[in-house]
């Protein structure tokens, strides 16, 4: 197998150089090009196999770093085209696509201004704009989703979860970074209670990290980035995603707001829960390369208390709910 080239600021450089002399039009290779500016590049993130790169003040190179990444990536164009009339927020756009070497995408994107949910608290108005974001993935045409090819995902067990994460916590409170007892308010029957119910599978956009959320310094939540991830599945996952990038409280209020009931909103705050402790525990023990800071961090937001905390009180709520 030939392994795949790794992007440079030169290679950046280069298509980006090429991509806005045409105007965007997706054709790399135009000798003309060569006397073009070459435009301010930088990538996104620190570290090495850099595959998503600022490219002056208006635009995003992605690159795809694989042939699996690849089809995720023109898929994703597609994908974004069909949630875009549905959200409230803002979807990145493509300049241009194509490849950046045989067989590997990429797309040049609109750059959405703003910073992350991991530097901007979400206001109150900002709040309203995620329950307008949680809505609109329920509109989507899922059957138009899956035609593009997106993948439809069984919901995960939370009581698998649940037992992972009792093994994960007592290895957290050795360490001193977590109370094992904290875990314990999620029994077994709780999680039984929670488990997804049949029928209500929506969009989901399956990454809504801090990352992913552009807020701006208000608190709007002004839009939502990469949705190579995106499936056809449980709405709890996007609950839960919302609750490590803004906390456990503001991710229950939108999803309250969004018209979702007890029982998607504990399953999703008990999914972040689980998936911190899980998460942190397997940094501690090597297994998990991520910032210790940012696991610490989207602990910390997950385990925030909410109103609607105690199971007893969804029992008693969800009496009429349908199942």
């Amino acid at each position: 197998m030939t392994q795949a080239p790794t992007p440079t600021a030169d290679t950046v450089r280069q298509l980006a150089r090429t991509l806005l002399h045409q105007g965007g039009k997706g054709e790399a290779g135009d000798k003309s090009a060569a006397t073009a500016a070459a435009p301010e590049v930088r990538p996104v993130a620190e570290g090495g196999g850099h595959s998503t790169w600022w490219v002056g003040t208006r635009h995003v190179l992605r690159l795809a770093t694989d042939r699996d990444a690849s089809l995720r990536r023109r898929r994703e164009v597609r994908l974004r085209d069909l949630v875009r009339p549905h959200l409230p927020v803002a979807v990145p756009s493509a300049v241009a696509q194509g490849e950046w070497a045989p067989g590997l995408a990429y797309t040049l994107d609109t750059r959405i201004a703003g910073g992350t949910a991991d530097q901007h608290d979400v206001s109150a108005i900002g709040e309203d704009d995620l329950a307008g974001l949680l809505s609109g993935m329920r509109e989507v045409p899922v059957r138009q989703a899956e035609t593009l090819g997106v993948p439809r995902l069984a919901p995960r067990s939370l009581e698998a979860l649940r037992r992972m994460a009792v093994h994960a916590a007592e290895h957290l409170g050795k360490a001193d970074e977590f109370d094992p007892a904290r875990i314990a308010q999620l029994t077994a029957p709780a999680a039984a209670q929670l488990a997804a119910q049949p029928g209500t599978a929506v969009l989901v956009h399956h990454a809504l990290r801090g990352e992913h959320v552009v807020v701006s310094a208000d608190g709007r939540v002004r839009g939502v980035l990469d949705w190579t991830d995106a499936v056809v599945g449980d709405p709890a996952e996007d609950i839960a995603g919302l609750a490590l990038a803004v906390g456990a409280p503001a991710a229950v209020r939108a999803a309250t707001l969004a018209g979702y009931g007890a029982r998607p909103c504990l399953r999703g705050l008990w999914l972040a829960r689980c998936d911190t402790v899980i998460r942190l525990a397997d940094r501690l023990q090597g297994r998990d390369d991520s910032p210790l800071p940012l696991l610490r961090t989207q602990l910390r937001r997950a385990w925030e208390a909410i109103l609607l905390e105690r199971v007893t009180e969804f029992r008693e709520d969800d009496k009429g709910e349908e199942t």
